[in-house]
């Protein structure tokens, strides 16, 4: 059997004009047998992963089939380079662990205003990446998405992990090769859901500081009301995605509230999650969105240059200035990329953040 240092590994980058792409492919062992997993992306963001064998198979088919996606990425103008971070990806890739993430409403700055004023709430800052819980247990760690399945974790973030002691499930946003933790769900089999925000959160500050690592942060946390307006202040100057309000006195409670909760976010700009209607030209695509009524247009989105068209009926995240409420038409469109972790189902009207004077 091949050892773990026979194995074979690359990362590829392409860089043109705007678009600066990375590739990683690597052959791993599964049980006696072989894998051939990927990861993609822009640099320096969270990367796609998956797997090209989903059954495993002998050494010399892994080789195929990793000379054969080489092969097709260098033809693509991809080359070699130094730097990286390769993803720890696995088998059980999307496989559902009945773990889900405690979901955010948003709300409008009018009630923003007030958070920033109630001693019950504490502030941190919204990060622009993607909400990851990770799993801890016996020396095997694995990414867990909104949707409760199995994804891959950035190795970066996976070394910190195992020197942290013990077992345990963070909540957090992975952000390129970082992650920021925010939540502590579980520490040594003991379930922290049912304590106080506080308490989780003085929970998780401890287990951050037991080591030492590069890749894994907690988000500065504001409790007064001086402090919240600084950091309020301190966002917005810095053009930040948003801003999150946390209950101190709350439970951890999975999933989305009908409305309001424990947990609430403001965005100092609003985006959507939008289902590829069709194509335009000039690199175009329609957005729609799901109403009372059915689906409903929102507009055309031009798609960057260093971008892959996204297919029709794929999600995608958009961010813009407001919508026009005769029309929910989108004002200022900007693609932000494509939303594996958002269901066709949740692109909803309801997303839709209007003109005010509408």
């Amino acid at each position: 059997m091949q050892t773990l240092e026979q194995l074979e590994t690359i990362t590829l980058y392409y860089h043109e004009g705007s678009s600066d792409k990375v590739y990683q492919c690597a052959i791993e062992p599964a049980g006696e047998r072989f894998v051939v997993n990927y990861a993609y992306g822009r640099r320096g963001s969270t990367l796609n992963t998956g797997t090209k064998t989903n059954v495993p198979v002998e050494y010399e088919n892994a080789q195929r089939i990793f000379n054969q996606l080489v092969k097709e990425k260098r033809s693509k103008g991809y080359t070699p380079g130094a730097d990286g971070t390769p993803y720890q990806t696995s088998d059980t890739e999307e496989r559902f662990t009945g773990i889900l993430p405690q979901l955010l409403n948003p709300i409008e700055e009018a009630e923003a205003q007030r958070l920033l004023h109630d001693d019950r709430y504490c502030a941190q800052e919204k990060f622009n990446g993607r909400h990851l819980l990770v799993r801890k247990q016996d020396a095997a760690i694995h990414g867990i998405n909104k949707k409760g399945l199995l994804t891959g974790l950035p190795e970066t973030v996976s070394r910190d992990l195992q020197l942290l002691p013990g077992d345990f499930i963070p909540d957090g946003e992975a952000v390129g090769d970082h992650y920021h933790a925010f939540d502590l769900l579980v520490f040594n089999r003991e379930d922290l859901r049912p304590y106080p925000y506080r308490e989780r959160l003085t929970a998780l500050m401890n287990l951050l500081a037991s080591a030492q690592h590069r890749f894994i942060h907690h988000p500065e946390t504001a409790f007064t009301t001086k402090q919240k307006l600084a950091l309020w202040e301190r966002l917005r100057s810095a053009k930040r995605e948003g801003i999150v309000f946390k209950r101190l006195d709350a439970p951890y409670t999975p999933d989305r509230p009908a409305s309001g909760g424990p947990q609430l976010k403001h965005k100092f700009y609003a985006t959507a999650s939008c289902v590829v209607a069709q194509h335009n030209l000039q690199r175009s695509v329609e957005a729609r969105l799901l109403g009372p009524d059915g689906w409903m247009p929102c507009g055309n989105v031009t798609i960057p240059a260093n971008h892959k068209i996204p297919g029709v009926g794929q999600v995608i995240e958009v961010r813009y200035l407001y919508a026009h409420r005769e029309s929910n038409a989108l004002y200022q469109p900007i693609f932000e990329g494509l939303r594996s972790d958002v269901a066709v189902a949740e692109c909803r009207l309801t997303q839709l953040k209007y003109k005010p004077e509408d």
